[in-house]
C-alpha cells in the first residue's frame, strides 16, 4: 500500500535516512522506534509530502486513505466542541448546515421553492444516517474524555493538551484505511489512554505508531521498524521482542566486527612485511587492493543513558501522610470532596483520575502551596517530602542555569556534589551552564528530578515524573524508584510504569476517594468484580461481655506487639533486598529472583497485618 523506496535525506552533516526501504501492507499494525533526532517524526512527514527528501520516492499502489496525526497541531475554531469534531463528516454537516439556514429563510418567508429545498436537503440527510454519526461521535468524545459540558464548550476555550484530544477525535471518525500516529497519547490521562487501546485493538485499519509507552507498542503492534544511523530494520514482533532481538543483534554484530579487526590486524602485518621484499611487492599491493575493498563493520554510536540511585533516607513513621475530609473548589466549581486515605511507610502509590480530576491540585495541598479549604492534612513524624512538579515551566527558574536552578533548592548541597548528580542525569561539563529556557522538556524533567534527588527526602510526590521520557529513560527511572527506600504518591498516565510501581492505587472522584492494594491490574481486576461492601453490625455488649474482653486485652496488647515487631523485622528484610537492585540488571534473572524475595515479604507483611487488623477489632 505505501512503498518507501531508497529515499535519502541530511541535514548539514547528519544523515537522517541513507537508503532506506520498506513496505506498508492496508492491515499493518507497526510501531516506529528509535532515539530522538533518529527521524521518525520525519518518516512520518515524508509520507503524507510534508518533508522534501534528498533523494528515493514514496508512493500509494492503490487508493487507500490516510490519516496523519502530527504530535503538535494549530486548532483554531469558533464552533463548540461536539460541532468541531461532528464537522469531520463533511457532507452531513455541510447539509445540516443548510437544512438549518432554509428553515431560518422558511420562518422568515415560506416559498414553494424553498420548501421544495429543504424537503431535498431533508431527504439527502436521512440517506446519510445522521443518528449513527452523533452517536460515532459522541462516543468517541466521551472515550477521549470530554464531558457532556465540555463537549458543549467553544474549542477557543480549550487548553492546548484538550485540542489535541479534539484533535485524534477528529482523525478517529474519518474512518481512514491506514493511520499514521505520531505521539498520539502525549495529552492523554491513563483513563483515556484504556479507552484509546481498546479502541485500536478492535479497529479495522492498519497503522504505524510512534509512541513512548512500552504497554501501548506491546499490546497493539505486530512489528518494529527502528531507526538507527540513517538506517531502517523491520523486527516481526512487538517492541519487548525487538528489545531483546536487538540485544542478541548488538552482540552479534560485536563479534563480527572484533573478528574482523583481528583479520584487518592480522592481513595488514602481513602486508607491510611483504612490501619490505622487493620480490613479494606486487603481491603486498594485491593484497592491500583486495583488504581496501572488505566493508568495513561499523558499530552504532553508544547512546549516553541517565545513571543514578537514590541515597539511604531517614526511617519514617508507620503512618507517613493522614488526608481526612479534604475538598477543593475553584469559585463555583467543585474540584472534588470528601478525599480521604492515608499513605504508610514503604507505600508507593498511584494516584489515578482523568485529567481535571484534581489530582495535581491534591498534590499542591499536600505541599502547602494551596490553602486548604477544607479538611486535614498532616505528616507523620520523621517525614520530609519533596515535590516533583508536572509543569517544569513553573518549578524551574528559565533565566537561570542548570546549575544555578539545583543550588537554589539544595542549597546544603556542595557544587561538587550537584556536578557530579548532574552528570548522572547527562549534564556535564559546560552544559551545567545552559539556561533552562533552552532546554527541551525531557531536559527539564531531568533538571527537576535531580532537585528532588538531592533533597534527601523520604516522602516523594511526583507529578507525572515520566513526562517527556523515552522508554530507556522510563526504565532507569523506575529502576531506581524500585530500589528507593522512601515512601512514593505519584501521578502517571504510563500504564507499564504505574504498573511496575504501584504497590496500591487509590482513585480520586469528584465525591471521595478508594484506595486498592495491588498494582493496576490488581486495581482494574476489582474493580470489575467489585462487591457491595457489607454493612457492619454491631451489637450491643453487656456489662459481663465487658468485663469479660477487659480480662482479655492484657493478652492482645501482647499479640499485637509480638506482630508489630515481625512486621517492622519483614519491612527491614525488605529494606535491605531493595538496596539490591541498583546491583541487578533490570530483567536479569538475579532482578527477577530478588524482586520475588520482596514480594513474597510483602505477601507476609500483608498476612501479619491482616492478623493484628483482626486484633484490633
Amino acid at each position: 500500500m505505501i512503498q518507501v523506496k531508497n529515499i535519502n535525506l541530511s541535514f548539514g552533516t547528519q544523515k537522517v535516512f541513507d537508503n532506506i526501504s520498506f513496505t506498508l501492507q492496508r492491515n499493518q499494525r507497526i510501531g516506529l522506534v528509535g532515539a530522538n533526532g533518529s527521524g521518525k517524526s520525519t518518516l512520518l512527514k515524508a509520507i503524507v509530502n510534508q518533508q522534501i527528501l534528498d533523494g528515493g520516492e514514496i508512493a500509494l499502489t492503490d487508493r487507500a486513505s490516510i490519516a496523519y496525526m502530527p504530535q503538535e497541531v494549530v486548532l483554531q475554531s469558533t464552533k463548540t466542541v461536539y460541532e468541531e469534531a461532528f464537522s469531520t463528516f463533511e457532507k452531513l454537516y455541510a447539509l445540516q448546515q443548510q437544512e438549518v439556514d432554509l428553515q431560518k429563510k422558511i420562518e422568515a418567508k415560506s416559498t414553494q421553492e424553498l420548501i421544495d429545498q429543504f424537503a431535498q436537503v431533508h431527504h439527502e440527510l436521512d440517506q446519510l444516517e445522521p443518528h449513527s454519526a452523533t452517536r460515532q461521535t459522541h462516543t468517541v468524545l466521551t472515550g477521549l474524555g470530554f464531558s457532556e459540558h465540555q463537549q458543549n464548550q467553544s474549542v477557543s476555550e480549550l487548553s492546548v493538551g484538550w485540542k489535541m484530544r479534539l484533535v485524534l477525535a477528529k482523525l478517529l471518525l474519518k474512518d481512514a484505511d491506514f493511520y499514521l500516529f505520531d505521539e498520539p497519547t502525549n495529552h492523554l490521562d491513563i483513563v483515556a489512554k484504556e479507552w484509546f487501546l481498546d479502541f485500536l485493538k478492535n479497529a479495522s485499519f492498519g497503522f504505524i505508531l510512534v509512541c513512548h509507552d512500552r504497554y501501548f507498542l506491546d499490546q497493539l503492534c505486530e512489528e518494529i521498524i527502528a531507526l538507527e544511523t540513517g538506517n531502517a530494520k523491520r523486527y516481526r514482533g512487538n517492541y519487548s521482542f525487538y528489545e531483546e532481538q536487538r540485544e542478541l543483534d548488538l552482540v552479534a554484530l560485536a563479534t563480527a566486527y572484533e573478528q574482523q579487526q583481528r583479520e584487518i590486524k592480522r592481513k595488514t602485518a602481513t602486508i607491510e612485511r611483504f612490501r619490505a621484499k622487493a620480490t613479494k611487492s606486487k603481491m603486498a599491493k594485491s593484497m592491500q587492493k583486495e583488504l581496501d575493498k572488505v566493508e568495513r563493520i561499523t558499530l552504532p554510536p553508544s547512546a549516553k543513558q541517565v545513571s543514578f540511585s537514590f541515597p539511604p533516607v531517614q526511617r519514617a513513621g508507620r503512618i507517613v501522610l493522614n488526608v481526612k475530609n479534604v475538598a477543593h473548589t475553584f469559585g463555583e466549581n467543585k474540584i472534588f470532596s470528601n478525599a480521604n486515605f492515608a499513605v504508610e511507610r514503604g507505600q508507593k502509590i498511584a494516584l489515578i483520575a482523568p485529567n481535571g480530576a484534581g489530582k495535581s491540585t491534591l498534590f499542591n495541598l499536600i505541599c502547602r502551596k494551596f490553602p486548604l479549604q477544607t479538611g486535614e492534612i498532616t505528616f507523620g513524624y520523621s517525614t520530609e517530602h519533596a515535590l516533583f512538579e508536572q509543569d517544569q515551566n513553573k518549578s524551574l527558574d528559565l533565566n537561570a542555569t542548570i546549575l544555578e536552578n539545583v543550588q537554589s533548592c539544595c542549597a546544603n548541597k556542595s557544587e561538587s556534589t550537584i556536578r557530579s548528580f548532574l552528570g548522572s542525569f547527562l549534564f556535564s561539563g559546560e552544559d551545567v551552564e545552559k539556561k533552562v529556557k533552552v532546554l527541551s522538556g525531557g531536559e527539564k524533567n531531568r533538571v527537576s528530578m535531580v532537585c528532588v534527588l538531592l533533597q534527601d527526602a523520604n516522602f516523594l510526590l511526583l507529578d507525572e515524573p515520566t513526562n517527556h521520557l523515552d522508554i530507556q529513560s522510563k526504565e532507569v527511572l523506575l529502576k531506581a524508584l524500585l530500589a528507593y527506600q522512601g515512601t512514593i504518591l505519584f501521578v502517571s498516565h504510563d500504564r507499564d510504569f504505574v504498573n511496575k510501581l504501584a504497590t496500591d492505587i487509590i482513585e480520586l472522584e469528584p465525591n471521595g476517594t478508594t484506595k486498592y492494594h495491588g498494582n493496576y491490574e490488581s486495581y482494574l481486576y476489582q474493580k470489575q468484580h467489585a462487591q457491595p461492601a457489607s454493612p457492619v453490625k454491631t451489637q450491643t455488649k453487656t456489662q459481663n461481655i465487658k468485663k469479660e474482653q477487659n480480662k482479655q486485652q492484657h493478652e492482645l496488647r501482647k499479640q499485637s506487639k509480638k506482630l508489630e515487631n515481625k512486621i517492622e523485622k519483614l519491612e527491614e528484610e525488605i529494606t535491605q533486598l531493595e538496596l539490591k537492585f541498583v546491583d541487578f540488571r533490570y530483567g536479569t534473572p538475579e532482578f527477577e529472583k530478588n524482586q520475588t524475595a520482596i514480594e513474597d515479604l510483602k505477601n507476609k507483611i500483608e498476612e501479619l497485618t491482616t492478623q493484628w487488623e483482626e486484633l484490633q477489632k
